[in-house]
């Protein structure tokens, strides 16, 4: 009899835990609980790329302790682009740069040119003062290596001739940071007469550049001008846009051929009425 009860107590005790069990497993979760937001990897890269939008506009608008901190969340989301990281790193080695930090500046040069092979900076940012001598110095020891390994020596493009080579001898002047050099070629360029507008346009805005470097802000000033009359749509490239240089010179320039547009637009108005 009692080892019938003692069986009978350890089968109750058995499927009691059982119940108890299967009871806990079927609870609800507890809706106070907080949830962990799933974030997918294409926010991720929109998110870089809103981080890397700001840092560029922050930087435009001289404010680089921001332009810097945004520049660097967008890098660290690590969802960039290779040309997106090149751009990201060619902002931070901006700031550096002009904040005397020639070690970092160099180091951000360094790893653009590493990710995106073909990083490259314009022909105004080259020719900038404060990074284009890192920039070119940085560029000439990583492509040292590739040229000594080279089986032969790549043939060199061939060289214009008349005022399209005066232009290509004042735009390469003004990469090396002799503006003096670069403004003289240039004008002679624009003297003896360029075909293409393209080339018209790249003479007068790096002759505007040089000018306004060389602190000749009137003369620069009108060749921004007479850019306008050639292409009243004409507009800088970001990383151009905010250059201390000319960055004041050229909207004002703006402005006046806006204005001088609209001048005949309101004396038009006027006779019909």
């Amino acid at each position: 009899m009692f080892s019938s009860n003692a069986r009978l107590a350890a089968i109750l005790a058995v499927l009691g835990s059982a119940a108890i069990a299967s009871c806990a497993q079927k609870q609800p979760a507890d809706p106070d609980a907080p949830r962990v937001p799933q974030i997918t990897e294409s926010q991720l890269r929109e998110k870089a790329r809103e981080s890397l939008a700001q840092g560029i506009e922050h930087y435009n608008a001289g404010r680089s302790a921001e332009a810097s901190r945004s520049l660097t969340a967008a890098l660290d989301h690590g969802q960039l682009t290779r040309p997106e990281q090149g751009s990201a790193r060619k902002y931070l080695a901006f700031i550096y740069c002009t904040s005397g930090r020639e070690a970092q500046c160099r180091d951000e040069f360094r790893k653009a040119l590493e990710i995106d092979p073909g990083f490259e900076l314009s022909l105004a940012e080259a020719g900038h003062p404060g990074w284009g001598p890192v920039y070119r110095d940085v560029r000439a020891r990583l492509a040292a290596p590739a040229a000594a390994a080279a089986a032969a020596p790549a043939k060199p493009a061939a060289a214009r001739s008349g005022a399209e080579g005066l232009l290509d001898q004042g735009l390469a002047r003004y990469a090396e940071g002799k503006f003096d050099a670069a403004a003289k070629l240039l004008a002679a360029a624009l003297k003896q007469g360029l075909g293409a507008k393209s080339d018209q346009i790249a003479a007068l805005k790096h002759s505007a550049f040089s000018l306004c470097l060389l602190g000749r802000r009137v003369a620069c000033r009108n060749e921004f001008a007479k850019i306008f009359k050639i292409d009243p749509a004409f507009d800088l490239a970001p990383a151009e846009a905010g250059h201390p240089s000319w960055a004041k010179i050229f909207a004002e320039a703006k402005q006046r051929a806006q204005a001088e547009r609209r001048k005949p637009a309101a004396g038009a108005k006027e006779k019909k009425q």
